[in-house]
């Protein structure tokens, strides 16, 4: 029997679960390479990364292609808690595209941070501190 290829897997894995569009499989993905080169990982045997570990790299990665429009742009592909990260994961878990331990488990992306504080405050401005030492003068440029 001929092994599906990748285009056809995620096809099919939208027809099952509509909430998320191919560029979420995809980002999923290139996440997780982003988080295991971030981790510069030595355990050559074991390249398991946790859930906390991928929601880490989902946020900075994000951030790093996205900038202030990290959340709005995971939102429109259907990514907008961190348990929808995990389902992303595990859908793929379940069709064979990726691998999991016998200690992973969806839970493992349950309260793991809230997207609004995780993609929008680095891009949020500090109020200004203190008062103005020297008040404002309108300079009369007519003379």
């Amino acid at each position: 029997m001929k092994k599906p290829n990748y285009d056809d897997v995620i096809r099919d894995l939208i027809k099952e679960d509509p909430r998320f569009t191919a560029e979420a499989y995809g980002f999923v993905q290139e996440a997780l390479a982003y988080t295991v080169k971030m981790l510069d990982r030595e355990r050559a045997l074991s390249r398991n990364i946790s859930g906390p570990e991928l929601l880490e790299g989902v946020r900075k990665y994000a951030i790093e292609e996205y900038g202030p429009l990290a959340k709005t742009v995971l939102n429109t592909w259907g990514l907008t808690r961190c348990e929808d990260i995990g389902d992303v994961v595990f859908h793929l878990v379940a069709k064979g595209i990726l691998r999991k331990t016998e200690e992973d488990s969806p839970r493992d992306f349950a309260n793991g941070y809230d997207f609004d504080t995780a993609f929008r405050k680095p891009f949020q401005q500090e109020p200004a501190k203190g008062k103005r030492k020297t008040p404002c003068h309108r300079i009369d440029t007519n003379t």
